[in-house]
């Protein structure tokens, strides 16, 4: 029997499900050196191995990447939240041990590992699959249309007879209205790593069939790792030379804030290493004002911090969502790297990123002339959804008994199954 998959190709955390019966899915498991687990960071990692030969390189994708990288520092190349240059015309390719992989490459080098992973269990009898895409995709001036290109060009090259692109909301609130017990409006909040995306579905039972009428989308290129960013920039930029100066001839003169905002984003570390940027940083050490935070900069950069960065700084976020305050630690900045933070810092740091976030909400609403009461059921999924001003955003608006989350990590990828073997795929495709 040929089978639907359903692939949710994340910023942070990537999902493969497989349609059974055209009722139930199942999330494939992928078994590494790191173990076996139903989900995948998106993460990549290359290492050059001698066993495999002078050109060959041993590459790895998600948790086995991380340990990869962590296991071998300074020999591993490590790339992270792949999909952050999907829509971008900036991005033309990144080196790897002297060889250009573009955002293609990369794609297909990641989904071939997870069909390493997964072994016996990838099946030979997919008939279509169902990729799942943001609203509006993230960084600055995002070409849809190019991230479009480059997904198909990716896809294409494993082979898959049929691909359709369904928006993650949509495939979010397909698995949660399973649940329904009857009609409703639902608004679903899909908060990944890279964008913030809404969906306003009607859904209704006729003759036993799930039927659906979309009433309107909306999203913003904002979500966790914007926030993220805005910590970093708060609680480490300033240690490493942020607002400091060097000297040009007779003047003083900023250090390039550009500089910090590349260092902000931490996923992107390992390509801003490789950049003319990184290079004309280096030079400035000898003409600063404050050479050693320079230094500092340039030293965590080049010994590929960028991950513990993010579990340090992922670690702080996450205990602010169940406390007033927490600690910060991140050993590499020495002193510096012990800072307690107050929750309503971090909420003064992001509150631009939440009037845009809130903005779009306002977006989906106001198209569609839809008032909150007419909003039978508001389903919140992604891990951002957990942060208290987000969450604020839906508590000021909708009645609690209407708030929902759960699936987290799996509510995309099983509603992207489902809709592939639902009949009308095509009605449901972006």
């Amino acid at each position: 029997m040929s089978r639907a998959l359903g692939l949710d190709f994340g910023t942070t955390n990537t999902v493969l499900a497989l349609s059974e019966d055209g009722a139930t899915t199942n999330s494939m498991s992928f078994t590494s050196s790191a173990g076996t687990t139903d989900s995948m960071r998106t993460a990549l990692s290359f290492m050059k191995d001698a066993q495999l030969g002078a050109q060959a390189l041993k590459v790895e994708a998600g948790q086995a990447a991380i340990r990869q990288f962590i296991d071998n520092p300074g020999d591993a190349r490590f790339l992270q939240s792949i999909k952050t240059f999907a829509a971008s015309p900036l991005f033309q390719g990144t080196l790897v041990f002297a060889r250009r992989h573009s955002f293609e490459d990369l794609m297909e080098v990641f989904l071939n590992r997870l069909k390493f992973y997964a072994d016996g269990q990838w099946p030979s009898d997919i008939s279509r699959l169902v990729a799942g895409r943001p609203v509006h995709f993230a960084g600055a001036n995002p070409d849809p249309a190019l991230a479009t290109e480059r997904y198909n060009a990716a896809l294409t090259r494993l082979g898959f007879p049929e691909i359709h692109y369904v928006y993650e909301p949509v495939a979010a609130a397909y698995y949660f209205a399973q649940t329904l017990k009857s009609d409703a409006n639902v608004l679903v909040a899909d908060f990944g790593g890279g964008t913030t995306d809404y969906s306003l579905i009607r859904f209704e039972r006729i003759a036993g069939k799930l039927k659906a009428t979309p009433i309107g989308h909306s999203g913003v290129g904002i979500a966790g790792d914007h926030f993220d960013a805005k910590m970093v920039d708060q609680l480490v930029a300033p240690e490493i030379g942020k607002g400091t100066h060097f000297k040009s001839f007779d003047k003083l003169l900023d250090v390039p804030a550009g500089y910090y905002a590349n260092f902000s984003r931490w996923n992107q570390l390992s390509i801003f290493k490789t950049t003319r940027e990184f290079t004309d940083l280096k030079s400035l050490v000898r003409s600063a004002t404050d050479p050693d935070k320079l230094e500092l900069f340039i030293d965590l950069v080049e010994h590929d911090e960028g991950y513990p960065l993010y579990q340090a700084i992922s670690a702080t976020k996450m205990a602010l969502s169940a406390a007033e305050e927490a600690e910060f630690h991140f050993s590499p900045l020495g002193k510096a790297g012990h800072k307690t933070v107050k929750r309503s810092d971090f909420e003064s740091w992001i509150a631009d990123d939440l009037s845009k976030i809130e903005g779009a909400l306002d977006d989906v609403l106001t198209k569609t002339n839809t008032s909150a009461d007419q909003v039978d059921k508001v389903f919140l999924t992604g891990g951002t959804s957990f942060v208290p001003a987000v969450r604020k955003i839906f508590t000021q608006r909708f009645d609690a008994s209407k708030i929902e989350s759960g699936g987290e990590l799996l509510s995309i990828a099983h509603g992207l199954a489902l809709i592939g073997e639902s009949g009308d795929v095509g009605e449901w495709s972006a």
